[in-house]
């Protein structure tokens, strides 16, 4: 019968969000040890490979996220005195977020993350490749 409700199980949605809540569990005790949640860890990486200031919005853009939920992450990263949030000086409009030097430091104890992170998946590395070039088609070809 057509109108049968689809077994959980079978959906790709399901296998997805299982896949991102173990990822994400994953990494929070890696995470913990240099003080960052997930989130905030995407975020850092996101300034840590810009050495320069980047406006909210890109970061947003970048990271697919609303200002209404980023804004509160980069709260967080400046009461921690990981970034500072300063406006720019050619459009009052657009808020700027720079590295502070804690921030700037913090990127040599999170280079291990990514080996740490391979090391817990026992399969071949090649594989991980081939999940993330599927995952990546997947998300560019849905937005």
């Amino acid at each position: 019968m057509s109108d049968q409700i689809p077994d959980l199980d079978q959906q790709l949605c399901f296998s997805l969000y299982r896949a991102s809540r173990a990822v994400t569990r994953a990494y929070r005790p890696l995470l913990e040890d240099i003080g960052l949640t997930y989130p905030q860890y995407l975020v850092m990486l996101v300034l840590w490979h810009a050495d320069k200031p980047v406006g909210v919005n890109d970061i947003g853009a970048r990271l697919h996220l609303d200002s209404g939920t980023l804004t509160p992450l980069l709260r967080r990263l400046e009461q921690a005195g990981l970034v500072t949030r300063s406006w720019s000086g050619n459009d009052e409009r657009r808020r700027l977020i720079s590295l502070t030097q804690e921030g700037s430091s913090l990127r040599c104890r999170a280079t291990g993350v990514p080996a740490q992170m391979l090391a817990l998946y026992p399969g071949p590395p090649e594989k991980l490749v081939q999940v993330k070039a599927f995952l990546d088609d997947l998300s560019t070809q849905l937005e």
